[in-house]
């Protein structure tokens, strides 16, 4: 049973929709992601959902009980921004305890409280430790703290993590999770970066133009991405628009790069003279140093190599193919490395790799 429901959700600046119909809902203890580019309506959407926007329309209810026109005080709902806003002048009981200390709760039941959360959060020796000494994945864990001491009973994220370099990002995913996971708390977690999104979803809202274009586990996702944007925010990069012309057992399709063979999807949409978005994953793609001696044809397509870029256990290669490009992978490790910029080489095309997306582009 559902403990958030969000229906129909809308909101406008200066006559701008910033989000358009939104809908969703999170059972207890979930640990959904918000995932979009930045002006997707994420913020927004955290910002109504706590008290500090009010909608134009729509409804939230939490627990059966409508949260419209509640003050953010009378939600009982966490937020925690990027910029963590942690007071420089308090120490991290002080930081932490700031919450607990507005409810005027004993200062027993504080201290006791204070001394749980930071025992969780990896930080039980710091109680008096000034902010300013503390390093960036110390401050986080500070102010992860500080949200949940309140007990809040919804707790939103606004990507936390996002001032963090990559290898400290990294290092902190897994122990964030772990503390919502440990502590229980319904989560809406807020972020652009894929990765950091696989890592903390139990499952993902894909939001683009204020609206929710899909909902899934991030492996639901991966497996059969809705459109054109959720393949590119999942880091597809050959995502090309095309034409049916021909839709017999397996469909032909016309494209910048040539004709490719797909396996025809379930239901309409793919008939001849079809408008379509294609789908090729990358690591599904061969590639020969060898120019083919015929012409391409069906999923074999010649090429010339026109950048490679080592990732440290492979190089990944992108080609021109007719009007269009192709990227694919080659593994590290060979000793020439994968075809040079400049060299024709033949791709092969694994019929598994090749995907039509029901929602274009």
């Amino acid at each position: 049973m559902a403990l958030l429901s969000v229906s129909g959700l809308y909101k406008s600046f200066s006559g701008v929709s910033a989000v358009d119909g939104v809908s969703f809902s999170a059972e207890p203890g979930e640990l959904l992601c918000l995932l979009g580019p930045s002006g997707c309506g994420k913020t927004t959407m955290l910002r109504m959902l706590a008290g500090l926007e009010d909608p134009d329309a729509g409804t939230i209810e939490f627990d059966d009980r409508t949260m419209n026109g509640l003050a953010p005080q009378q939600r009982g709902f966490g937020l925690m921004f990027q910029d963590l806003a942690l007071f420089p002048h308090m120490d991290v009981f002080g930081n932490v305890a700031f919450g607990l200390r507005m409810q005027k709760l004993p200062s027993a039941q504080v201290q006791a409280r204070v001394q749980e959360l930071l025992d969780l959060v990896e930080l039980g020796g710091l109680a008096s430790r000034k902010v300013h000494e503390l390093s960036g994945g110390e401050r986080q864990r500070v102010a992860l703290a500080r949200s949940l001491a309140p007990a809040p009973r919804l707790l939103m994220l606004d990507e936390p993590l996002g001032s963090l370099d990559r290898a400290l990002r990294e290092s902190l995913q897994n122990q964030v999770r772990r503390i919502l996971k440990e502590v229980g708390v319904t989560s809406i977690y807020v972020t652009h970066d894929r990765d950091e999104a696989f890592t903390m979803a139990d499952r993902l809202i894909f939001m683009n133009h204020g609206r929710i274009i899909q909902t899934g586990t991030p492996e639901e996702a991966v497996a059969n991405p809705a459109d054109g944007f959720v393949a590119r925010t999942l880091g597809f990069k050959n995502v090309l628009p095309g034409v049916v012309i021909d839709d017999g057992e397996a469909l032909k399709i016309e494209c910048s790069v040539g004709l490719i063979t797909a396996p025809k999807p379930p239901g309409s949409g793919t008939e001849k003279g079809s408008e379509i978005t294609l789908l090729v994953d990358e690591s599904g793609i061969s590639m020969s140093g060898i120019p083919a001696d015929k012409t391409p044809d069906g999923n074999l397509l010649q090429g010339v190599v026109i950048e490679r870029v080592f990732r440290g256990d492979r190089y990944e290669v992108r080609v021109q193919v007719g009007k269009g490009e192709l990227y694919c992978h080659a593994v590290a490790g060979a000793a020439s490395g994968p075809a040079q910029s400049g060299q024709s080489v033949t791709l092969a095309l694994n019929p598994r790799s090749v995907r039509v997306l029901q929602g274009g582009n």
